[in-house]
């Protein structure tokens, strides 16, 4: 399974008069991020939307810690942190790619729906997804144990 950190260097439009990066451009990041990674595992929102499914946003979240200047290298990490066949809720952690200081964490739910605009079950109408997303939301659970597991030793 293809994971990878994702990396965004700050660009000069993203920043305000402070020279920092604008507190709304970390949301955008959070979706470069996940379209990013659901286009590497296997359900990306073009194949997704060809076939009429959308993911729109349901709840999104940002807590910020520290400043991003204009042309700082930040890695967002990204999990998903539940998945149901029905809605999906993913976890975001953007880190200062040479120091390692978190800079923001945030969370994004996200729900499937069909061409009638209604909620679906990736589940029962598109197994190929729900497996996917599945067998993806297994390896970031495993992930978490093997990192509590480490943290207890």
């Amino acid at each position: 399974m293809d994971y990878r950190i994702y990396e965004k260097r700050a660009q000069y439009y993203e920043t305000d008069q402070m020279g920092v990066v604008h507190h709304s451009n970390y949301i955008r990041w959070f979706e470069e991020a996940r379209v990013d990674f659901l286009e590497r595992a296997g359900a990306g929102y073009r194949e997704m939307e060809e076939i009429g499914v959308i993911s729109p946003v349901v709840s999104v979240s940002c807590q910020y810690r520290s400043m991003v200047r204009f042309h700082d290298l930040v890695q967002i990490e990204l999990k998903i942190i539940s998945y149901n066949g029905v809605k999906l809720c993913l976890a975001y952690e953007v880190r200062d790619k040479d120091t390692g200081t978190v800079r923001c964490t945030g969370e994004s739910s996200h729900c499937f729906l069909g061409e009638e605009g209604k909620p679906i079950s990736l589940k029962k109408e598109y197994p190929k997804y729900h497996e996917l997303l599945a067998a993806w939301t297994q390896v970031f659970k495993d992930r978490d144990k093997k990192a509590e597991y480490a943290e207890d030793k």
